[in-house]
């Protein structure tokens, strides 16, 4: 597994990274599929305090105990849970990160996060107070570095640029395009990308046959989408190679988040991943697909 350094860190992650929100939530099930990626390289693990109600973060701290020296856990902030109440709220105050980031610190078992992320994030943000909260909580030797998980262009232009952000997760594959006018911001800042939803929901994996709707797809619609997936396969014979070459091939993405709720699965991810690295000419990619541009939230 080849590893890139994430923005401005002395972080290097591997390329692939496992999304552990998909993970099953028995944790001998879980740490099959967790140990199947250390074998491979994987040293990137990212959660949430909000998956699973934090349950996800006790169980992957339990499970990268042994290795915890040799492993980049990342995890997020900023999705409330009341207890009585149905869902989440929205809270990125200085208050509730430095309570939230000591309840992920004890969820996880651990004296640091190495990524601590934003999740998410309205332009009604103080981000002069937020980026004063991660710096502290650096210097206080809590996290070692932090960075936001957003796919608004309002939000990531006033935050990253200015504060010492070494990451912006985004959805970001051939079939959603949108994130790279925003590439070159982000890397000018000192940060990378960290890329999710590179299948494109199974649409960009072998299943894409069963996976495709009368919906379409982002700006796709389905008959355009078809066309599309079929005329790659016919190229590049695996779409999941080809998926994860193209997140990969730019030079803004340090590693690509991929989930899996089974062995069987991160064995499939990996293999593609292996293929991929024999895949050198994406003209067709470039040549087929459509560069849009987010249209809300700028």
């Amino acid at each position: 597994m080849k590893q890139r350094t994430l923005g401005n860190s002395n972080f290097s992650v591997s390329e692939l990274a496992l999304g552990c929100m998909s993970l099953p939530t028995q944790i001998d099930d879980a740490a099959q599929i967790i140990q199947t990626a250390l074998d491979y390289g994987i040293n990137y693990f990212d959660t949430a305090d909000l998956y699973n109600n934090g349950k996800n973060e006790e169980m992957l701290g339990q499970i990268l105990k042994p290795v915890r020296d040799e492993v980049y856990i990342a995890t997020k902030v900023g999705n409330k849970w009341t207890d009585g109440e149905e869902g989440w709220t929205w809270d990125a105050s200085s208050d509730y990160i430095n309570r939230a980031v000591r309840s992920s610190l004890q969820r996880l078992d651990t004296d640091y996060i190495d990524l601590y992320q934003l999740h998410g994030g309205t332009t009604d943000d103080n981000f002069e107070e937020i980026t004063a909260t991660f710096e502290a909580l650096k210097q206080e030797g809590l996290i070692r570095e932090y960075g936001i998980s957003s796919i608004r262009p309002n939000v990531i232009s006033r935050f990253v640029p200015n504060s010492a952000a070494v990451s912006v997760m985004m959805q970001y594959s051939l079939l959603d395009r949108r994130p790279e006018e925003w590439f070159s911001l982000i890397e000018e800042a000192g940060a990378s990308v960290v890329s999710r939803g590179t299948i494109a929901k199974g649409l960009l994996s072998y299943e894409w046959k069963e996976r495709i709707t009368e919906k379409g797809y982002e700006t796709y619609a389905y008959g355009e989408l078809e066309q599309l997936l079929n005329e790659l396969e016919q190229q590049y014979g695996n779409l999941q190679a080809v998926a994860l070459a193209f997140n990969l091939n730019n030079t803004a993405v340090a590693s690509t988040v991929i989930g899996a709720s089974s062995n069987e699965q991160l064995n499939a991810t990996i293999a593609a991943y292996d293929v991929s690295q024999e895949i050198a000419d994406l003209s067709l990619v470039e040549q087929l697909t459509t560069a849009a541009h987010y249209t809300n939230h700028r």
